[in-house]
């Protein structure tokens, strides 16, 4: 069993940064690839980021290109997501998930294992 726990969520200003973490309860969390997603109200569960077992390749959804950055620690089993120049529509409750190998594309069913969740809300 893979627990996520994600956390630094909360209200910021447009303009502005929060970052994000999560941290693995799993031991091999370095076997893992990591992604972060987002649901706003009443929309679809999309992809942000992800990032390899090992932290040297990186991808991100055009939408947060520039802006967002994940990073992972293995050493401390966490995995960050970095967002600056935050805008409205960033506002979503922001998951991490978690498969063990490589993923392939960015579809939420290659992840295996899911956080709670935590929200981000970005005022105009």
């Amino acid at each position: 069993q893979v627990q996520l726990v994600e956390s630094g969520g909360g209200l910021v200003q447009a303009g502005g940064s929060l970052r994000l973490s999560c941290a693995a309860s799993e031991p091999t969390f370095r076997s893992y690839s990591m992604g972060w997603f987002r649901q706003a109200p009443g929309k679809e569960r999309d992809f942000v980021a992800r990032i390899s077992r090992g932290g040297a390749n990186r991808y991100y959804a055009d939408s947060v290109k520039g802006r967002f950055t994940i990073s992972r620690d293995n050493t401390v089993n966490t995995v960050y997501l970095q967002m600056n120049s935050l805008k409205p529509e960033d506002t979503a409750v922001y998951y991490c998930a978690a498969k063990f190998g490589a993923v392939i594309a960015t579809a939420s069913d290659e992840y295996d294992y899911w956080g709670q969740g935590t929200q981000v809300t970005v005022s105009s």
